[in-house]
């Protein structure tokens, strides 16, 4: 939830009302308090999966690192050098604070991600950005985080079960995803940030198309739903 010690409801509007990029330059130094940061536990979850099925990794990549939340166990999972790539100069510079060593940041579009990063990761990561690209995005996100990955080289993320509409939080992230929509239809620039645009069928499918073999494996850290199907699953996608 937010504290007080967060964005005000004006400077979220201020927010709402700009581009991505601009967006998220505004929201940086405030980030860190708001739900939008991804939960430590599952940080440590992916970490405990990664590290007991991988073990270690040569060189990471964050895609969309935001402010830094993932570059601490990309840090502990790799031998090498540590990456972090986000379009806000604002959230690299807040990530930068907390990772002064270490760490190489890169501003860059991730649909776009720069040449000189190409066939050089061994780990690719990415945590809560997924809302940020529309379905027909996917193929170029996919194809760049490939380039950026050396052969043999892992794509990592998870990824939830799907609500059921009898979900009071399935009617909230429909209700935002709607208010986004109609928000974008009649003000620019555009904000895209959708919560029910990224089913595991459909980026199974793309990740594929990408060239990756892919495969899921349970976090089991956040139990199962009544079915016995887990609540979160990490998706592996690597490079042949």
């Amino acid at each position: 939830m937010f504290t007080s010690q967060g964005p005000t409801a004006r400077e979220l509007a201020v927010q709402a009302l700009s581009s991505v990029e601009r967006g998220y330059d505004l929201l940086s130094p405030k980030f860190d308090r708001t739900p939008f940061r991804t939960p430590d536990r599952m940080l440590d979850a992916v970490e405990e999966t990664l590290a007991g099925r991988e073990g270690s990794f040569g060189a990471g990549l964050d895609v969309c690192c935001g402010t830094g939340a993932g570059l601490g166990m990309l840090r502990r999972l790799c031998r090498d050098r540590v990456t972090g790539v986000d379009v806000s100069a604002g959230m690299l510079a807040q990530a930068a604070l907390a990772h002064p060593d270490g760490v190489d940041f890169v501003r860059a579009d991730a649909l776009a991600l720069p040449p000189a990063l190409g066939d050089s990761y061994d780990l690719a990561v990415s945590f809560g950005a997924f809302g940020h690209f529309l379905p027909a995005e996917r193929p170029a996100l996919f194809a760049g985080v490939r380039a950026a990955l050396r052969p043999g080289g892992l794509f990592a993320f998870p990824i939830g079960a799907p609500l059921p509409p009898s979900s009071r939080v399935w009617w909230l992230l429909a209700g935002f995803d709607a208010a986004m929509r109609v928000r974008n239809a009649v003000w620019r620039p555009p904000f895209v940030m959708y919560y029910r645009t990224f089913p595991l069928s459909g980026v199974r499918a793309d990740l594929r198309a990408a060239g990756f073999t892919v495969e899921t494996v349970p976090l089991e850290h956040f139990g199962r739903r009544e079915d016995g199907s887990p609540h979160w699953r990490l998706v592996l996608a690597r490079r042949p």
